[in-house]
């Protein structure tokens, strides 16, 4: 957007050309003239073929040459990747030694507390489990108690016996009831 139609493309070559300098006063008369000092010899304008020659010549300085195949085959790996040990790391923050002693001394109150706790539940667990069985311990006995037997010294009788009676029949040991009804009958007699 900056040049019109009929413009050149190469660097200006006029009076006013950068690059060019004007001579002074006293250029007129072929040396400097007052207050001037002796200069070089005026630079001659570059030509616009090695301009853009020069151009060239850095634009293909800055453009990358076309990588070949690697030797290992691993074509997917970029040559330019660093590993990670070559990576920069930043050193941890260090915490004082008081603050580390105060948080493990923390995390030992935690973790005793919760021992404290599972084993609170498992006390509570192995009481429940043993009143259930001294209950039931319990329970059996006075039944046994509370039973109304009648030893059955006739095997006969079992034989005659219907189902229904049957199955109302266990067996139990009647050892201690046989030793003690002797002794009552004998108080009695006497």
């Amino acid at each position: 957007m900056g040049r019109p139609r009929g413009a050149a493309a190469g660097p200006e070559t006029g009076p006013g050309a950068a690059g060019e300098r004007q001579p002074g006063p006293g250029a007129a008369e072929g040396g400097p003239g007052p207050g001037e000092t002796p200069a070089a010899a005026p630079a001659p304008a570059r030509p616009a073929r090695k301009a853009a020659k020069g151009r060239k010549e850095a634009a293909a300085a800055t453009m990358m040459i076309p990588r070949g195949r690697p030797k290992s085959g691993r074509v997917w790996k970029d040559p330019g990747k660093k590993r990670f040990s070559h990576m920069i790391q930043d050193k941890p923050l260090r915490t004082s030694w008081e603050r580390k002693m105060k948080e493990r001394r923390e995390r030992k109150l935690v973790k005793d507390l919760a021992r404290q706790l599972q084993e609170g539940k498992q006390k509570e667990r192995e009481e429940k489990k043993r009143r259930r069985e001294e209950n039931l311990k319990r329970r059996l006995e006075n039944e046994r108690k509370a039973e109304i037997v009648q030893v059955i010294r006739n095997p006969l009788k079992l034989k005659r016996a219907k189902k229904k009676q049957l199955r109302r029949v266990e067996k139990r040991d009647t050892l201690a009831l046989l030793q003690k009804a002797p002794v009552r009958r004998k108080a009695v007699a006497e």
